[in-house]
């Protein structure tokens, strides 16, 4: 058996090799993307509520971590009906976002729109997917609070709707939560990423794994401790109304029917056939808002509930 030693250590030596090599060609895309994930964005194009005739005060508020967060308060019409807090998605601002005011506005809710952290007007150097951004939530919530209003709604794009998933068990003040585009992992959101790319399977799911374990070395925390599919279950009493389009290929279908089947109700689930990321205003724009008042709605029925 002894004259075989060499050749398996060879052998054992090539093995070694291929498997530090494959290692590393996954590592560096790895790091690329958490990279990517938690660096401060490049903000939307500026926008101004008074350019869509809305009565609005430029507001700040600190998290609980000494981040000093900035944003738009768009208060009710008389008599009100409730309050929303709009959560923008990742590589961005609340900007891109303001669009959708006027109907909410109209139709007598309050918005508190603001700049996660790490993004456009607001404190902070890097972005933690939802991990920090409750805080940044909560932080809303408080200021919300300071103003007399102790009832509120969560609309959330993408991250921003991961982020208020994640959000709504630690506020009593929380009444719905309206998603669109969110994920329920954030290694499905980066492996979506890749496909989008060309790259082929396995290597997507394998990256998108390890980009989540580099960002959390990076942050010097565990993102999975935020992921949605960890909260949905106890959103509930609240109302859930959870939007996705079909076609979405950075985070896919699958996603939001994960969250839907682990959500308690009430809950709604609306998917979006030939809708992509965040495209179901466009795919389906006399829908949307519609759908989402309506949604809201239901947990704000009457003018005057901005207190209750």
């Amino acid at each position: 058996m002894s004259k075989f030693s060499p050749r398996l250590r060879m052998t054992a030596g090539i093995l070694t090799g291929i498997a530090s090599t494959a290692l590393l060609a996954l590592f560096l895309p790895a790091f690329l993307a958490a990279r990517k994930l938690i660096r401060r964005p490049a903000p939307d194009p500026p926008a101004d509520p008074a350019a869509l005739g809305l009565p609005h005060e430029e507001v700040s508020f600190q998290t609980e971590d000494g981040l000093t967060l900035r944003g738009w308060f768009i208060p009710a019409p008389a008599p009100a009906r409730g309050t929303i807090i709009f959560c923008h998605g990742h590589s961005g601002s609340m900007d891109g976002d303001l669009g959708y005011v006027p109907a909410f506005h109209q139709h007598g809710y309050g918005v508190l729109m603001f700049d996660f952290r790490g993004h456009g007007r607001s404190d902070g150097a890097r972005v933690s997917m939802g991990y920090h951004e409750r805080n940044d939530v909560l932080a809303a919530i408080r200021f919300l609070e300071g103003r007399g209003i102790h009832a509120v709604g969560l609309l959330g794009f993408s991250m921003g709707g991961a982020t208020a998933i994640a959000s709504a068990p630690l506020s009593p003040a929380v009444k719905a939560v309206v998603t669109d585009s969110a994920f329920a992992t954030l290694d499905t959101t980066v492996a979506g990423g890749l496909r989008a790319q060309g790259v082929p399977e396995p290597i997507p799911r394998l990256v998108g794994r390890l980009a989540v374990k580099v960002a959390d070395l990076l942050l010097a925390c565990r993102l999975e401790d935020a992921y949605p599919i960890r909260w949905v279950s106890q959103v509930a009493p609240r109302g859930l109304f959870i939007i996705h389009g079909e076609d979405d290929i950075y985070v896919p279908a699958s996603d939001a029917r994960r969250l839907y089947e682990l959500a308690g109700e009430p809950k709604e689930l609306w998917l979006v056939p030939g809708a992509g990321h965040r495209e179901i205003d466009r795919t389906a724009p006399e829908e949307y808002l519609p759908r989402i008042l309506a949604f809201f709605d239901r947990f704000f029925p009457d003018r005057g509930g901005d207190t209750a």
